[in-house]
C-alpha cells in the first residue's frame, strides 16, 4: 500500500519536473533576447508610452491629503490679494488647454488654472493642484504650443509632487513651520505674508531646486509631446524669457534666481527631444480661438487700464459763490451765458 502510494508520488512527480524544468529553459533563452533589444528605454521614466502609469511622485513626510488642503489655503489668499482675470471665455480656454494635458501627465490630483493680471512672463504652481498664469505669459507667447508648454512644466511640478519633496528635504525645521514651505512661489506675495505674520523663513525654502527644475523640464516635454503639441515650442519660449533676460536684466524675480540657466535648460531639453520623444508626423501647433483669446486679453486689459485712469484723473467741479443768508437772488455767475447782438 505505501509502496504503491511512493510509486504513484514519484511517477506523478517526474511529469512536474520536466514542465518546471522545460518552462526554466525557455525563460533563460528568452532573457538575452529581451536584453539585447535596443528599442526600450533604459530608464523607465524615458518611456513615454507608459505616462500615466508611472510612479514619478517623490515621497514626501506630508500626505496628499495634507498638501491639498496647504494648497487650497494658499490659493485663497492669491485669489484675494491678486487681481485675478475672470473673463469666462479666457479662463475656460487656458483651463481646457491644461485639461489635454493634465489628461496626457502622470498627475494623480486635478489641476485648476487661474489667471493673474500681471506684465511679468511668469508661471507657478501650488501643492493640491493649482497653477497661476500670469497675463504677460499669456500676451507672450506666440502659439497655444508655447502655452501649453509652459503648463507642462507646472504639471510636472505637481505630478512629482516637488512640493512634499522640498518639506522632506527641510526636515530640520519645526514642523510648525514646514507649511510655509508650500507659500506662492512670487517674491511679492511671499514678502507679504512673511510680513503679515512676522515669520522669517529664508526665501531659499521657498523655491524649488534645479533637479527639481530640470526634473520639470524633462517631464513637461513627454507630456507636451503625449498631448500632440510640438515639444519644439517649449524651446521657442525659452528663447522669449532669454530675450527678456538679456533686455531688462534684473526683471527676472529674486526667487527664480538660482534656477538652471535658461541657455542650459535649452541644451538639455533638445537633447530629450532627440533621443527620448518619438517623432510624429504632425504636431498641434496653434489654433485660430488661441488668437481670439489673445485679442480678447488685450482689450479686456485696455479696457481696465483705461478705467483705472480714469478712476484717478482729477475731475473739474464748478465753484460755486456763497449768496447771503435768507437772500433769494441768484448770483450772476450761476446763471446761463446771454448772447448779445453786437451792433
Amino acid at each position: 500500500m505505501m509502496m504503491n502510494c511512493y510509486s504513484s508520488a514519484t511517477v506523478a512527480g517526474k511529469p512536474r519536473v520536466r514542465v518546471w524544468g522545460l518552462a526554466a529553459l525557455l525563460l533563460c533563452a528568452a532573457l538575452p533576447a529581451t536584453a539585447n533589444r535596443t528599442d526600450l528605454p533604459k530608464n523607465p521614466m524615458d518611456n513615454v508610452y507608459d505616462i500615466g502609469h508611472r510612479r514619478v511622485a517623490h515621497h514626501s513626510i506630508i500626505s496628499q491629503q495634507r498638501e491639498i488642503a496647504l494648497g487650497t489655503k494658499y490659493a485663497k489668499e492669491i485669489d484675494r490679494d491678486s487681481k485675478l482675470i475672470k473673463d469666462p471665455v479666457i479662463t475656460e480656454y487656458v483651463n481646457r488647454v491644461e485639461q489635454n494635458i493634465a489628461q496626457n501627465s502622470d498627475a494623480e490630483i486635478p489641476i485648476t488654472v487661474k489667471v493673474i493680471d500681471s506684465p511679468e512672463i511668469n508661471a507657478f504652481a501650488l501643492p493640491g493642484g493649482y497653477i497661476y498664469v500670469d497675463t504677460g505669459l499669456l500676451r507672450a507667447a506666440g502659439s497655444e504650443a508655447q502655452l501649453a508648454g509652459v503648463l507642462a512644466h507646472e504639471t510636472a511640478h505637481i505630478a512629482a509632487n516637488h512640493f512634499g519633496e522640498e518639506a522632506t528635504r527641510q526636515t530640520l525645521l519645526q514642523y510648525a513651520m514646514i507649511p510655509l514651505i508650500f507659500t506662492p512661489m512670487t517674491y511679492p506675495v511671499y514678502l507679504g505674508l512673511s510680513e503679515g505674520m512676522n515669520l522669517g523663513i529664508p526665501l531659499a525654502f521657498l523655491k524649488f531646486s534645479r533637479s527639481d527644475e530640470q526634473q520639470a523640464d524633462f517631464l513637461g516635454l513627454q507630456y507636451m509631446w503625449k498631448a500632440g503639441y510640438d515639444p519644439e515650442a517649449y524651446l521657442s519660449m525659452f528663447g522669449k524669457i532669454l530675450q527678456e533676460e538679456r533686455s531688462q536684466p534684473g526683471s527676472v524675480p529674486k526667487i527664480f534666481m538660482d534656477h538652471p540657466p535658461t541657455t542650459d535648460r535649452i541644451i538639455k531639453a533638445e537633447e530629450e527631444i532627440k533621443t527620448i520623444l518619438p517623432p510624429r508626423k504632425q504636431y498641434l501647433e496653434s489654433t485660430s480661438e488661441f488668437a481670439g483669446v489673445q485679442e480678447r486679453l488685450d482689450t479686456l486689459l485696455g479696457n481696465m487700464r483705461r478705467h483705472k485712469k480714469g478712476e484717478n484723473s482729477p475731475t473739474l467741479m464748478r465753484r460755486k459763490q456763497n449768496s447771503k443768508a435768507g437772500s433769494n437772488k441768484t448770483s450772476d455767475d450761476d446763471k446761463p451765458p446771454v448772447l448779445r447782438r453786437r451792433d
